[in-house]
């Protein structure tokens, strides 16, 4: 059954990744993922996230958030937190880092199939964005719109050298997330689907408690009317467990 719901999570989430034609972007990110034990069943998830403009001109995105994590069973956690993100944005040829506020729910299971590790996240975000209208050479804000968005991540890691417990030394990754806005669409494309992100990856694990990876990423972008962009992303980075 775990072989089935895999493959059928594989096939489902990369399907949007696939166009025959987008505008293309060339940009940089760098992530940092941190998980601190705070308690038998809880910890403290942390991850900051940089985003460059195409061809690494600018900030485009800057990405804090943190959640408490709960530990149901062994292979299932709840999260629940806040984020915290500002994005580059161009109206009118005046450009300003617009913020948006976003609360998240979000369900992690993990299993191993094979030498195979293999997690799967369902994720809820109520995301509160700014506004913005042109007044005079400048952009003031207009209000905050309110929209939803359901993602569906997998991701999977394969260490390179087989061992009874995977603690140190090379793997590869390969992990598709995929975006789906509901509720007030116009708030954002006007479409359900948003976006999807494709990533493959080489990487060390360090020590037990740290890893480090550097790879591809695709990220669809779904744009309003029939307009859609096609950013192809090289990332760094690193996942800290204490």
């Amino acid at each position: 059954m775990k072989k089935v719901i895999l493959l059928l999570s594989i096939l489902l989430s990369v399907a949007g990744s696939f166009t025959a034609a987008a505008q293309s972007q060339f940009s940089g990110w760098v992530a940092s993922f941190n998980t601190f034990k705070t308690g038998k069943r809880t910890s403290l998830h942390t991850d900051i996230q940089w985003r460059s403009t195409h061809e690494i001109t600018h900030t485009q995105t800057l990405l804090v958030r943190a959640g408490l994590n709960v530990s149901l069973r062994k292979d299932l956690t709840a999260t629940a937190g806040y984020a915290f993100i500002s994005n580059r944005r161009t109206v009118s040829g005046i450009t300003e880092y617009v913020p948006e506020h976003r609360a998240w729910e979000q369900l992690l299971y993990t299993h191993k199939l094979g030498a195979l590790f293999a997690s799967h996240r369902f994720r809820v975000e109520q995301r509160f964005l700014a506004k913005r209208k042109v007044t005079g050479s400048t952009l003031q804000p207009d209000g905050t719109a309110y929209a939803n968005r359901f993602r569906y991540f997998i991701r999977n890691i394969l260490p390179l050298k087989q061992q009874p417990v995977f603690r140190e030394g090379w793997f590869a990754a390969l992990q598709n997330e995929v975006f789906l806005s509901f509720g007030n669409t116009a708030a954002v494309n006007g479409k359900t689907f948003d976006q999807n992100r494709l990533y493959v990856a080489f990487g060390y694990r360090v020590h037990p408690s740290f890893d480090i990876e550097a790879g591809y990423l695709n990220q669809y972008i779904n744009g309003s009317g029939s307009s859609f962009t096609n950013n192809h992303a090289a990332q760094v980075a690193g996942y800290l467990r204490l």
